[in-house]
């Protein structure tokens, strides 16, 4: 089932579809990459995704790596990037590149060429943050002070309302003019690396996939509640020129005031 919210702030209003379980969310993500990928390579010699981290798009990088997605992809005309990184190196268990190289990014044909990770065993996380945004302006010949425009751009929801590594409460969220910061995440005692939501919010797609019972208090705090993104900091992600998605399981949304109907 899909329906329409009303825009927490900005112009546009989010789009949530339910769905059983975290099987059909994969199936639904996956059909979004080729929907997504398929569209901007009709109109361009190349498409550009950023990846997220996590249990739920692990379950979607092993569907897009599997028989029956693979050869529907257009790999070698796909450009990967990341939306976060931890400070570890790419051979840590930890690592979002490592779990999606593992899932996905090894078993497919993309070129090497293809693969931007955060280059996050960098002693200092600000560095390792300005050279990804020096990496993002080449690939997408940026002028001074513009966003990249990714295709799609994939994103998860934490129990605290965080997305990426903007974590509430956290330096990152009053970012306005940089495209990746390194942001100190204070609960955790570490630093991170992320893109900023105005990154997020230049993307042609932004596709949010949220799963457990665990994740239903923050889903209906982000959509249905009061603006309040320092506590909340997915509620920034709003996409000015783009859709805005989410995919959630019966359990994520069994608080949401849903129309009369069923799931998917």
């Amino acid at each position: 089932m899909r329906y329409i919210l009303r825009a927490v702030t900005g112009t546009g209003a989010p789009e949530v579809r339910t769905l059983e379980d975290v099987d059909r969310i994969a199936q639904a993500a996956a059909a979004e990459f080729l929907s997504s990928t398929g569209e901007a390579l009709r109109n361009a010699p190349t498409a550009a995704v950023a990846l997220s981290g996590g249990s739920t798009p692990r379950k979607l990088y092993a569907l897009l790596a599997s028989d029956d997605f693979r050869g529907r992809v257009r790999w070698p005309r796909i450009h990967f990037f990341f939306g976060d990184e931890r400070h570890v190196g790419p051979e840590d268990a930890e690592s979002n590149y490592r779990m999606a190289a593992e899932t996905m990014l090894s078993r497919v044909p993309v070129p090497p060429e293809n693969v931007h990770r955060i280059r996050a065993e960098d002693p200092s996380a600000e560095a390792a943050a300005r050279s990804y945004e020096r990496e993002i302006e080449e690939h997408f010949r940026l002028a001074p002070g513009q966003f990249p425009r990714f295709d799609l751009a994939l994103l998860g929801l934490g129990t605290d309302g965080h997305t990426a590594s903007l974590f509430p409460g956290t330096k990152g969220l009053s970012e306005t003019r940089r495209r990746a910061v390194s942001n100190w995440i204070g609960k955790l005692d570490t630093e991170r690396i992320t893109l900023t939501a105005p990154t997020f919010n230049a993307a042609a797609e932004v596709v949010f996939l949220v799963c457990g019972d665990d994740k239903s208090a923050p889903l209906k705090s982000v959509l249905e509640g009061a603006y309040e993104p320092t506590q909340l900091p997915a509620q920034l992600i709003r996409p000015g020129a783009g859709r805005l998605l989410w995919l959630a399981d019966r359990a994520a949304a069994s608080r949401l005031r849903l129309p009369a109907g069923g799931t998917q």
